[in-house]
């Protein structure tokens, strides 16, 4: 039976295997074992998390057990407390004017919304903290609004500003200095070598301070303004809110990484200044003249590099265009204009790779053609005598020189003494001739002593019988102005015509020199075509009458005919890559037949100053009446400019053919038939003759109304001219004296001796005892610095700067500086402070959101900005400014003080001086110097430069 029911399961069991397989297929089986085994391994993973949670449900229940139970009052309490409504009262008020408040709330919310309310939400919904927040940095404001309405900023922003400011480009100019001291060109041209130059050198002139480690360190940095930040928190916040450690760290991470250091980086970076000097003159129009001397000055190759890029850009541009007409000729101009632009780029860039770069004043002395300066125009222009004076020196004609200006100044004085005593004489007034003349006479024995006389030393050479009939009339004629006259005729011919003086000067470094600084010396390359501005426009297209300048002077003109002209239009034309204004001029002459003639010419700003030369030499009378409009070398082609100039043309047109002058002056008839006559204007003049023109008859003019200006004075200064009469027995050796110190480079407005200028801040140079019109002296200051007057301090110059800080004190000094303060009490003004904080909110906060980062601009870019910031920079100085300084030492003064800020390490610590600055003015009671002091003190040259003293001092 065992077995019958043993074979049978195995039959039963062997026939479901049989027909399972032949229903499910021969892979059922493993299928099946596969899904026992996720049935059976899903039990025990259930299992196990039912177990887990237990687990820890037992354990928790352990753990309470051993606590004691809550009150059920403490329950009761902590519930009123989550659901009582807190109500958040924050005062408003902040500076105390509602102007401020409003706009600077609105940056508060703004700030705290954008920073602190984005992460804090995702922590707690509870409002006590960012309520805290909020009145802490009200606190903090009101604190400082408080101690800022205490002091008197004035002087921070009249001096010690602008003093900071001259004192960082002062060691920048003598790091410049000290690297092309250096020999090895590589080493020049080093950003790390100029670093170290400029803090060694500040750390010579501050001593005990040197900002090197703040500003190349940014582990340092931050370390510095961590601890500059605590200092303030302690000074602004209340004491609970200080010393609360989690509080105080919390807002000095803020202050420092999130306000001071992204300022900080933002306003040292060179791109972002850039930008800031091209919005600043942004109403500046772009100077052609002055873009093309950038290109020339630079080197920089990226910046050429970068301007080609573009100018090709432009060039596929413009051919890509399809016109005709009119607008095709100025399609044409334009891209004339841009490949003369390319060729000055691809010229520079070669010479820069090629490594043969050459001084400009070195290239123009061995291959450019040296315009020739009369020796009367060098005497009488400041900037050329101080050139022909450093000559002069060494050639042994120092004594010649100083007799030939000292007898001039003699003239001038003696003039304007005998003006006075015929003035005073018609006036009634009694003022005994006989002393004016004892005077004068003491002042000609003085210069006769100093330079003639047998003691004199040095002694002017001239011949003996010229100089015994000088003593002649010395001891027997009461003297006048031009008793001088005939040896200061042979002296001139000395030096004119002696090889040792000026024949040799006009091939000596000094006078290439002297053409750079008064804009007269063009590189070769650059000359463009041969007639450059000498060539005019030739004429009209219609043809021309028929009327010749020989005609006229022969008299076969109707000069009964009646003449009428003015300038009916402007143009701008472009000539061999130069750009010029044209005015179009319509001549009506009506015929004494009764008949009309009508034509049109063109002419230059060029021609009509020419024109006005020529009719001025030839009728010295009409020089006081006709007054040309002035020239104007930067933003001439601005069409406002344009404008203005047309219309004070056309006042110089009607003046000159006024029925009455034409009277007056038959002979103008002829000059003025050939100007307006409708045919190429031949020049009379050459080039340099207009432009001496421009430099030396603004000077005559002035120098002739110096008498009548010194006559228009009040009372007060006219005792100060009489008390400087009195001693005039003295003038002619004070002057003498003074011309002969000039060779010296003692640097003016020093108060006090024993300071050393160039190892010392600029406003140690101010006299302790002098306080009127501070900031004009500082602004003065600022002015040498950028300019580098004190290293040319020569005779002229030195006596024309001397000049003009008197007038100014005299007439307007008090004036200027009343202006100045007016100025900053504006700029500091309520409404002005809303104004900056209202544009702080709309450019950090557009319409309320935060603005996103900018990218970073590409190098290309950048490069052009600095290409457009250097130019706007040179556009905006006035042509003026070059005549009494020089064009070279202006172009040098701005690049100098662009390329100081083309260093981010040297922009963040200017930074950091201002910010000491604005913190020692805001905290007068604290001791701010010494803490900065200290906190300086890491820098391992100031250590060196302190033992490198006490070595000086056992020595």
């Amino acid at each position: 039976m065992f077995a019958e029911a043993s074979l049978s399961i195995w039959g039963w069991g062997g026939l479901g295997v049989v027909l399972f397989l032949i229903t499910f297929g021969p892979f059922a089986i493993f299928y099946l074992a596969f899904y026992i085994l996720c049935f059976i391994g899903g039990g025990f993973v259930v299992l196990l998390l039912f177990g887990k949670i237990n687990s820890e449900k037992h354990l928790e229940r352990c753990e309470h057990s051993y606590l004691p139970s809550t009150q059920a009052a403490i329950l009761k309490v902590l519930e009123e407390m989550k659901t009582e409504s807190k109500p958040i009262k924050i005062d408003r008020r902040l500076t105390g004017s509602s102007i401020i408040d409003e706009p600077l709330q609105q940056v508060i919310q703004f700030a705290l919304r954008d920073y602190i309310q984005y992460w804090y939400y995702t922590l707690s919904d509870d409002e006590t903290f960012l309520l805290e927040i909020r009145q802490t940095v009200q606190n903090a404001l009101v604190e400082f609004s408080t101690r800022s309405k205490e002091v008197d900023w004035q002087p921070y922003f009249t001096t010690r500003l602008v003093d900071d400011f001259a004192t960082h480009l002062r060691v920048f100019r003598k790091a410049q200095e000290r690297l092309n001291e250096r020999e090895d060109p590589k080493q020049r041209d080093a950003p790390d070598e100029l670093l170290d130059s400029f803090f060694e050198a500040e750390v010579e002139m501050e001593r005990k301070i040197c900002r090197d480690v703040v500003c190349t360190s940014r582990k340092d940095e931050e370390g510095y303004l961590r601890d500059l930040c605590e200092v303030l928190l302690y000074l602004l916040l209340p004491p609970g809110d200080f010393h609360s450690k989690n509080m105080r760290y919390f807002l000095r991470e803020v202050l420092a990484r999130g306000v001071l250091l992204p300022l900080i980086n933002q306003l040292s970076d060179p791109d972002y200044i850039n930008q800031f000097i091209i919005w600043m003159i942004r109403d500046s129009s772009c100077n052609y003249e002055a873009f093309l001397n950038i290109l020339k000055l630079t080197d920089k190759a990226a910046e050429l590099e970068a301007v080609k890029d573009k100018v090709l850009e432009e060039l596929q541009y413009l051919r890509s265009l399809d016109t005709g007409g009119d607008d095709i000729n100025f399609i044409k101009n334009q891209i004339n204009s841009l490949l003369f632009v390319k060729k000055v780029c691809e010229t520079r860039i070669q010479r820069l790779q090629s490594g043969k770069e050459v001084d400009a004043l070195k290239l123009a002395a061995n291959f450019g053609k040296l315009c020739v300066i009369p020796l009367e125009h060098i005497l009488v222009h400041n900037i050329a005598l101080q050139f022909f004076m450093d000559y002069m020196q060494p050639m042994g004609g120092q004594a010649i020189l100083f007799f030939w200006l000292t007898v001039e100044g003699y003239r001038v004085t003696a003039q304007q003494q005998l003006e006075v005593l015929q003035s005073s004489q018609r006036d009634g007034k009694k003022q005994s001739s006989q002393t004016t003349k004892g005077l004068l006479r003491a002042a000609a024995l003085g210069v006769y002593d100093q330079y003639l006389s047998e003691k004199a030393s040095p002694r002017v050479e001239v011949d003996e019988a010229s100089v015994t009939r000088l003593a002649q009339k010395l001891n027997k004629e009461d003297p006048t102005p031009e008793i001088f006259d005939e040896i200061q005729k042979k002296v001139y011919d000395m030096m004119l015509r002696d090889e040792r003086f000026y024949p040799s000067f006009k091939q000596h470094p000094l006078y290439v020199r002297m053409l750079a600084e008064l804009d007269m010396l063009k590189e070769p390359s650059y000359m463009g075509s041969d007639h450059g501005d000498g060539e005019s426009f030739n004429g009209s297209p219609t043809g021309s009458i028929n009327l010749s300048l020989d005609d006229l002077s022969s008299g076969s003109v109707d000069e009964s005919a009646q003449l009428h002209a003015f300038i009916s239009d402007t143009g701008v034309c472009n000539e061999h890559g130069k750009t010029y204004a044209l005015y179009t001029l319509t001549v009506i002459r009506k015929n004494s037949d009764g008949s009309e003639d009508i034509w049109k010419t063109y002419r230059r700003y060029s021609d009509f100053h020419d024109f006005h030369m020529r009719i001025t030499e030839q009728f010295e009378s009409l020089g006081p009446i006709l007054k040309l409009p002035g020239k104007k070398t930067f933003n001439n082609m601005d069409r406002e400019f344009l404008e203005k100039r047309k219309k004070d043309l056309n006042a110089y047109l009607q003046l000159l053919l006024n029925p009455e002058m034409v009277k007056a002056c038959p002979m103008l008839i002829p000059y003025v038939y050939d100007f307006l006559e409708n045919k190429a204007y031949s020049k009379g003049k050459g080039d340099f003759a207009r432009k001496m023109d421009t430099f030396v008859n603004p000077l005559r003019s002035s120098m002739r109304n110096v008498s009548n200006a010194v006559k228009s004075l009040p009372d007060s200064l006219a005792e100060g001219v009489s008390k400087v009469s009195a001693d005039m027995g003295r003038m002619s050796e004070k002057l003498g004296q003074d011309i002969k110190q000039s060779i010296f480079k003692v640097p003016p407005l020093i108060a006090k001796s024993d300071i050393d200028p160039e190892h010392c801040r600029v406003s140690a140079q101010l006299d302790d005892n002098v306080d009127d019109n501070i900031p004009l002296r500082v602004m003065l200051l600022l002015m040498d610095e950028v300019f580098d007057l004190k290293e040319r301090n020569q005779w002229l110059r030195r006596n024309i700067k001397n000049l003009l800080q008197q007038l100014i004190k005299a007439t307007y000094g008090d004036t200027i500086n009343r202006k100045i303060v007016d100025h900053v009490d504006y700029m500091t003004s309520p409404e002005q402070v809303s104004d900056y904080v209202k544009r702080f909110r709309d450019s950090y906060w557009p319409n309320g959101i935060l603005a996103e980062t900018p990218p970073r601009r590409d190098k290309s870019l950048r490069m052009r900005t600095r290409v457009a910031a250097k130019t706007t920079l040179l556009g905006i100085m006035p042509d003026e400014l070059k005549h009494i300084i020089g064009a070279e030492t202006t172009r040098k003064g701005i690049l100098r003080v662009f390329d100081m800020f083309q260093h981010q390490p040297l922009n963040r610590r200017l930074a950091c001086v201002f910010l000491e600055g604005f913190l020692e003015t805001l905290f007068p009671q604290y001791k701010f110097p010494e803490l900065f002091v200290k906190l300086h003190s890491r820098s391992p040259r100031v250590l060196r430069y302190s033992q490198k003293l006490r070595s000086l001092q056992k020595r």
